[in-house]
């Protein structure tokens, strides 16, 4: 049976694997994760500010301090599996400029696992929006 082009595409479509994407936004990166979202709408939930447990994705953005950590983990217990972390930035990668100070976790993947790191300070919003397509490509979905 052949299928017209217009509903192999609809049926395809509707086959899709879709993430949805919470930013603990932490610092400086915040601001270009909001600029990420709107440079790619289609790439994220209609509302970032979904609740961490609905999210598959969780970004953390800038710096996180051991005060913060907490918190974090707890975020990330709360999704549901599959569930995938992004880290955001030099700060979230590895403390970046402030990774010798005594009150910075020099990386959020001493607490969580991590799928795929974005280095910068900050990092440009292409990049996050890279990093969610190669993930959204991983999970089996495709862009």
């Amino acid at each position: 049976m052949v299928t017209a082009a217009p509903v192999r595409y609809l049926v395809d479509l509707g086959r899709t694997y879709v993430l949805s994407v919470y930013d603990v936004g932490l610092a400086c990166c915040a601001v270009e994760f909001a600029a990420a979202v709107m440079a790619r709408p289609d790439l994220f939930a209609e509302d970032t500010r979904a609740d961490p447990p609905d999210a598959q994705v969780l970004v953390i953005s800038g710096t996180l301090t051991d005060k913060m950590a907490p918190a974090v983990a707890r975020i990330y217990a709360a999704l549901p599996a599959p569930k995938y972390v992004i880290s955001f930035g030099s700060c979230a990668n590895c403390g970046g400029p402030y990774w010798d100070s005594y009150c910075v976790t020099k990386g959020v993947d001493q607490m969580i696992p991590v799928d795929v790191f974005v280095p910068g300070c900050p990092p440009r919003p292409e990049a996050l929006v890279d990093a969610l397509v190669q993930l959204h490509e991983t999970v089996g979905g495709r862009e």
